[in-house]
Parts: C-alpha cells; structure tokens; sequence
C-alpha cells in the first residue's frame, strides 16, 4: 500500500471498514479541515494548517488540500443548492458531516480535472472511512446525480428565471446580500469583475518595514515590487524562508493596508504623538512606527484584547523600544487626555468583507444583521479617534470593507464641526481609479482594480 493511503482504523481506531475502503490524506486533512470551519467555527485557512501538521502532508498533498478546502468554501452556496437539486431534498435532512464529504466530491466533480469515477470513487471512500459504510449508499446516489451534468449545465438549469444579480450569486459563489452591497459600490459593468476577483487567491504580499530593511533585500530573493506601496513585495512561497521576515523586519501585509498607513503620513502634521486605536494584530503598527520616526514621532499601540496586544507586541519588537508603546484598552473609553496625538490610525473593527480572497468562508458566515451591530461601535470609535488628536492633526478611519454601512455612512455620520474631510485620493496619487463611488473624497481599492483587499480610506483634519 502506497504510504498516501492509509484504511479507516489508521485514523480513528475503528475497524468496521472494508479492507477496499482507503482514501489519501490530502482528501482526509480537507474533510477533517471543513469539519473544523463548519462544526466549531474555525478559520479555514488556521484549520488547514493544523490538519495539515496532524496528518502530515507533504508539500503537493498540502497543495491539494489547500484547493479542495478554499475551493469548497468559496463556493459553498452554489454547491449546496446544486446538491439539493441532485438529491432531490433539503441539506438538513441530511448529517452535516455527509454534507461537508458531498461539497468536497462536487467541488472535484464541477471545478478541478478530477476524471468522474475518480471524485464519485473517493466520495464514496471517503464517506466510508470517515462516517461509516451506512452514509455510503446516499453519497454514491447524490454524487453521481451531481456528475450527469458540468458547472455550466448545472448552473444554466439553476438561474432559469433568475435575474442579473440572482445568477452572479450562483455563477460567482456569494451570498445575494453581498451582491446587493457590491452593486451598490462599483459601476455595474464592474460588478461581476469584483465577485470574480474574490475568487483568486492572493499571492503573498510582504511589507519592509522603514529603517529595518531595504526592498532591494527581498527583491533579491525573488520577489518582484508590488505596483503602488514603495514598501511592498509580491514573493511566492513560505515567507518564513526570508531571514528578514524571521527577524521580523519585514512581515506578510497586503499593499492596501501598506497604502492606508502611507497615506496617513503624507498628511502634514507636526511631529508628536500617534496613535493606533485599534492596533492588532500589529501589521500597521510597525509600519506606522516606521513611518513615525523618520520626523521624530512615536507611536501609541492601543488594542481592546489582551491576546491581540501581545501580537502587537511581537510585530513593533525589531524598533528600539523609545519609539512605540503598547496598552490594552478601549478605544471608546480611552485613558489619554484629548488631543493628544497628531495622527490618528482608526482601522476599525469591521466585517471583513474587503478580504474575501484570503477567508473564502467568511462570505457564507457574515450577515447584514453583523454589519448592523457593529455600526454604533465604528462611529464611537471614529468619534474618540477625533477626541484624540490635536488641532491641526490627521485622522485615518479604516476598514477592511467596501460596504457602504461600514464606509461612508460611518463618516458622513460623524465628520461634525470637529472636523474637515480630506480629499483622500490626492494622498495617493499613484493609485488610480481610486475614488470612491459612493463619495470622491474617498479612496476605495479594489481586487480586481488594484490587487489588494478592498480597503476603504477616509482621512480627515482636526479643526483648530
């Protein structure tokens, strides 16, 4: 037997399993991985990587898994509503677990080359080995329904009827409500570009961070400079092989969260205090730090959990320790005195729906009613950020979301008297097509426009 196979008792110590009944460790880690997201809320891309130690997976077993996971997930929606149609019945009557081995087999079946009798012939297996040989016989009859037509058949019969944005919901494998938002963000011949785009996975994104290395050092090594931030690199492969990324002068950030803080320094201001309101998990931090000592500033990390603090911690640890602080705290209720900052990161907790590519589950976890809860707390936020800084000083307000909820409703709400509304994109002039739809004085990146997470920007001035 093939050191990739290995028979169901190897895994759980049953030993009902007929000897046939084998199935590969990539296919089992993804089963294990989606049991994981669906069962205990775990984040994919953290449950792959322990699976992944727990059976391990070589470099192209892990690659595999890698795909049947974020691909299933990405997709969750249309392949759940293709399976119904196949069996004919609702997804809940049916065990959860028999659910995720069903997504697996169609994900193989309708969008990877995976040869027909092979991904019914593993679902099967799979089920056996991992459920028991009594989930067998509905696998084998759901999953050969599910072959007697491709993505395209399924997806033509499926959208009969339906109108543009009901069939970007299946055809592109989003929740209709963020189809709705989107629309309601980007010109409509953009609209499908946008969802697509979510479904490419990024390459690794990495930022120097200022007076700890040079880009030249990591472009050296590989990598090529990214289009717009002057402190970025697109590199394939394990960032950790990097000795300036082990030594934490250089770190894994994507461009837009490099560009929001870049922005944010170009405003002018004197030189003082900054702070980061909101500061973990510490990636803008430590290129704020770096940013802040080149005019003699410092930085305040502030983060409302202890366990995030200690991120921050570990990211700012390469600066000598009299240019940056780090407390646990509130950001609406906050311990410092009013204007005490001259720039003001407010990179806010948000829905994260900027980040689609990188958490392919989280658009099937994510609801209105989410983006509804946290609108109180992103304008408090905004308002204490404004409380804290001084006359003359520049606020940033952030998120990792194009929603308009999130985005120029929170600052249309709260820029009072207190404040003036900058024209953002002018701070970032080598970005194009950057303004927002919404409102012009906003920048808003795109995936499909610039390569980066959808990353809103606001900056705002402190009136004297």
């Amino acid at each position: 037997m093939s050191d990739q196979f290995r028979p169901r008792n190897d895994f759980r110590g049953r030993r009902d399993v007929p000897p046939e009944r084998f199935i590969d460790l990539a296919r089992m880690a993804a089963f294990d991985t989606l049991r994981d997201v669906h069962s205990s809320g775990a984040y994919a891309n953290l449950a792959l990587a322990e699976q992944a130690r727990q059976h391990d997976l070589n470099q192209q077993e892990a690659a595999l898994c890698t795909e049947l996971v974020n691909g299933t997930c990405r997709f969750e929606g249309t392949y759940d509503r293709i399976i119904e149609v196949a069996g004919g019945r609702q997804l809940s009557t049916l065990q959860p677990a028999i659910v995720d081995v069903l997504r697996l087999g169609t994900h193989q079946l309708l969008s990877m080359r995976t040869p027909t009798h092979a991904a019914v012939s593993t679902s099967v297996d799979l089920a056996g080995v991992a459920l028991g040989e009594r989930t067998t016989g509905v696998v084998n009859a759901i999953i050969r329904k599910v072959s007697n037509k491709t993505l395209e058949e399924w997806l033509e019969e499926l959208t009969a009827g339906m109108g543009a944005k009901g069939a970007l919901t299946l055809a592109t494998g989003h929740p209709r409500w963020i189809v709705d938002a989107w629309a309601n963000v980007l010109p409509e011949d953009e609209l499908e570009a946008a969802l697509e785009a979510d479904n490419v996975p990024p390459v690794p994104t990495l930022v120097v961070r200022p007076g700890l290395c040079e880009r030249d050092e990591l472009l050296d090594q590989g990598g090529r400079p990214t289009p717009y931030s002057p402190f970025g690199v697109i590199r394939e492969g394990n960032p950790s092989d990097l000795a300036a990324v082990r030594q934490r002068r250089a770190a894994v950030q994507d461009e837009g969260s490099q560009l929001v803080a870049l922005a944010l320094s170009r405003v002018d201001a004197e030189p003082g205090r900054w702070l980061d309101l909101c500061a973990g998990p510490g990636g803008k931090a430590a290129l704020l730090v770096g940013l802040a000592q080149q005019d003699g500033s410092t930085l305040l990390a502030n983060e409302a959990h202890e366990h995030r603090t200690d991120l921050v911690r570990k990211a700012l640890m390469a600066y000598p320790q009299n240019l940056w602080s780090v407390q646990t705290g509130d950001g609406t209720q906050p311990n410092w005195e009013p204007g005490s900052f001259t720039r003001v990161m407010a990179d806010v907790p948000c829905s994260g729906l900027g980040s689609l590519r990188r958490r392919p589950e989280s658009r099937w976890r994510r609801t209105p009613e989410e983006v509804k809860e946290l609108h109180q707390l992103q304008a408090d936020l905004l308002s204490s950020a404004i409380d804290a800084t001084a006359p003359g000083g520049a606020i940033a307000y952030v998120t990792c979301s194009p929603h308009h909820a999130e985005t120029a409703a929170i600052v249309n709400q709260m820029a009072d008297e207190r404040v003036e509304v900058l024209d953002a994109p002018s701070y970032l002039p080598e970005v194009p097509n950057a303004r927002a739809l919404s409102d012009q004085r906003f920048v808003q990146l795109w995936p499909h426009r610039h390569g980066t997470d959808a990353m809103f920007l606001s900056l705002l001035r402190r009136r004297a």
